[in-house]
């Protein structure tokens, strides 16, 4: 009987220093934030361009909270800017950062916002994305490292560039209100189209 009461006393007492530990382990993981996909702080140049996670769930919608910061994907065909035609440009919702205009804008036909090249390769960062299983390009704006989407090498000529762009995660100014928003410097790029 004394054995087994030893036996007991063992058990329990390496029962209670499994969960001590465990529960210490709880407290560690609860004061250390969650992993990301990827790393936003080494793709922002500009440390003051992407506010607080608190802030960006009280500026943005969910979904483009979860395109943006947590590298999601919405719907083909059922988002803002897959069929939009109005002459402008298009800049990161979170940050401001222009990146596509209209003019280099084109029907993919997969349902998502497609552009043959950004306004300037400065202001977006681009990284090897395996996260689905296939090989891809990640699209990130350069200051506040906001995922966009992918680029893929099938898109027209001259470039040969698909940049396949969640609406999400863009903010749409059009060409007639680029000055009053603070754009006015890329008037220029629609005057010249309307010139050709």
């Amino acid at each position: 009987m004394l054995i087994f009461c030893a036996f007991v006393f063992v058990a329990l007492s390496a029962v209670a220093i499994f969960l001590n530990r465990a529960g210490a382990q709880k407290k560690e993981a609860a004061v250390m934030p969650p992993p990301a996909m990827t790393n936003p702080s080494s793709t922002t140049t500009d440390n003051n361009a992407k506010p607080p996670a608190e802030e960006l769930k009280k500026k943005l919608t969910p979904e483009q909270y979860h395109v943006t910061q947590q590298c999601g994907t919405e719907p083909p065909f059922q988002n803002e800017y897959w069929d939009n035609h109005r002459a402008g440009i298009y800049v990161d919702v979170v940050s401001g950062e222009p990146l596509f205009t209209s003019l280099d804008k084109f029907d993919s036909g997969t349902g998502w916002p497609s552009f043959t090249k950004p306004i300037s390769k400065e202001h977006l960062k681009e990284k090897p994305d395996i996260s689905v299983g296939m090989e891809r390009t990640e699209v990130r704006s350069n200051k506040a490292g906001s995922h966009l989407g992918h680029v893929f090498d099938d898109g027209p000529a001259p470039t040969r560039q698909r940049y396949c762009i969640n609406s999400a995660a863009l903010k749409f100014i059009p060409v007639e209100k680029l000055k009053e928003e603070g754009y006015g410097e890329f008037l220029p790029l629609f005057e010249k189209a309307q010139k050709k």
